[in-house]
């Protein structure tokens, strides 16, 4: 008998089978076709690290849903789904005809159903197949559906971010340990990967790591470079816990920094605590949003602040980066307490961020390494 490694309580996954079930039924839905796989392992508590290959998960209004996945899975199904319908294919199936059939066996007499239509698993023949089978029926895209369910956490998912927040933490001391004069950018990556797993992280990361002319590039990955007397290091330590995601940003320089490089340093960090300072929870996110864009524009440190200053993160499986809420200056929602965003101010190559967790009366911050510029000895 397999045993059992449930992420969560099975009462809080039954809790959030009955949120969906119950906008379903506000919807006027029979059932929700959820392929998104942060779907699946929040409602069900399924995941195997292959949820690229052709896996979902059939929820009804009413009763438990049924998951569909390859054979080979069955391990990880037994030891992490909290409900025991399934369906499964072997690599000698045809997948998508399989699915269909599935789908049709399930949902007889349903006459309306939602469908996660945004899912990166879902590709064209995918979808062809299975809209065959249901010619009838009325399909409504339902791609923000649970994904808004999931913007604020419950305590044991934010437990799982504070873990995240200490393994990048870790990554970071690690980051600027190895940034010397001769080193790589490989090198430099491995001794943060190894940092984070050690203290926890599911997956290495390092995330946005560049030097040099990168530096002053968002979403660099590391290279085969080396660094070199005076580089800026762009660097990010994304790490996650059950998939939890915690994430932040330091500046560093390479043995030597400037006045001007200090003063930069210290003019993001009044930037960045001047717009925390609005976050609350009932506060529009389009009110810090604003404190960061005048703050960088009025100083003179960019032409233009068009990337946005707040996203949520939770739970994020590859290649999801975050979820579907994001600041800047045509959102039109409020925060709310017990939401998790990274928010992050960059300038010139240097950039500066937090994840905060929204409190009733601010917010708390989950990363808490110094806030600096850091240079190295050497």
């Amino acid at each position: 008998m397999v045993q059992t490694s449930y992420w969560f309580d099975v009462a809080e996954y039954r809790a959030r089978l009955a949120r969906v079930q119950a906008g379903l039924k506000e919807r006027g839905l029979d059932a929700l076709l959820a392929f998104q796989p942060e779907t699946v392992t929040w409602v069900t508590g399924y995941f195997t690290r292959g949820y690229g290959t052709f896996q979902f998960a059939i929820i009804p209004a009413d009763g438990e849903p049924t998951l569909f996945c390859r054979d080979v899975e069955e391990y990880y199904l037994d030891a992490t789904c909290v409900f025991p319908d399934r369906v499964m294919w072997t690599d000698e199936d045809d997948r998508n005809q399989l699915a269909a059939l599935t789908i049709a066996g399930r949902l007889k007499g349903a006459q309306a159903i939602g469908v996660e239509l945004g899912a990166w698993v879902l590709n064209a023949q995918r979808w062809d197949a299975i809209r065959e089978v249901l010619p009838a029926m009325r399909i409504e895209d339902q791609s923000l559906m649970v994904p808004t369910m999931r913007f604020i956490k419950s305590p044991a998912e934010i437990a799982y971010q504070r873990q995240a927040a200490k393994a990048a933490e870790a990554g970071m001391q690690a980051a600027i340990a190895s940034a010397r004069v001769g080193a790589s950018e490989r090198e430099m990556a491995a001794e943060v990967c190894a940092a984070m797993i050690q203290a926890g992280s599911d997956l290495p990361g390092p995330g946005v790591m560049s030097s040099g002319e990168r530096a002053y590039h968002l979403h660099g990955g590391y290279s085969d470079r080396i660094l070199q007397h005076g580089d800026i290091v762009q660097i990010e330590t994304t790490p996650n816990v059950k998939h939890y995601h915690a994430r932040f940003m330091r500046p560093i320089r390479v043995a030597e920094a400037s006045d001007a490089d200090h003063r930069l340093a210290e003019q993001l960090i009044r930037i960045q605590d001047a717009a925390l300072a609005q976050v609350r929870a009932g506060v529009a996110a389009t009110v810090p949003d604003a404190v960061y864009r005048d703050g960088v524009l009025s100083a003179g440190l960019r032409e233009t602040y068009t990337n946005k200053t707040f996203y949520s993160v939770g739970l994020l499986l590859q290649p999801n980066g975050g979820e579907p809420l994001e600041a800047h200056p045509g959102a039109n929602w409020r925060f709310e307490e017990n939401m998790v965003f990274h928010t992050y101010v960059l300038a010139r190559g240097f950039g500066m961020s937090e994840t905060i967790r929204v409190t009733a009366d601010g917010h708390e911050r989950l990363t808490n390494f110094p806030r600096q510029l850091f240079v190295t000895s050497r």
